[in-house]
């Protein structure tokens, strides 16, 4: 599957764990934490079929701290990203942010 050819690729990841992991003909879920050189940590929760995409990407740092989290949770409706959006800090921002290729690409600019 493609998301494991991205982490075992990617030079910011140190390792993973598949803590949950279903395929079936029109789509998957997988939920994983992904370890980083930096010693963080990120969640992912990621939900694709013929219909829908939920996804939830939490990156926290080596102490458990909260750093980011992209998701499309549909609230929010004021944003031009709607539903995607990045939870920094207490704000909601925009975000184009939607694939876990795009969440390594974002982390390897800050570590």
């Amino acid at each position: 599957m493609e998301v494991f050819s991205l982490l075992d690729s990617s030079p910011i990841v140190l390792t993973y764990k598949i803590i949950d992991f279903k395929f079936w003909e029109t789509g998957s879920y997988v939920k994983m934490q992904i370890m980083l050189i930096d010693s963080s940590v990120l969640h992912v929760r990621e939900y694709n079929d013929e219909f829908e995409r939920n996804y939830s990407f939490h990156w926290q740092d080596s102490q458990g701290t909260f750093l980011l989290r992209w998701d499309n949770a549909p609230h929010h409706k004021h944003l031009k990203t709607y539903p995607s959006h990045m939870h920094k800090n207490d704000l909601i921002e925009e975000s184009d942010v939607i694939s876990l290729k795009d969440v390594l690409k974002y982390i390897t600019s800050c570590i």
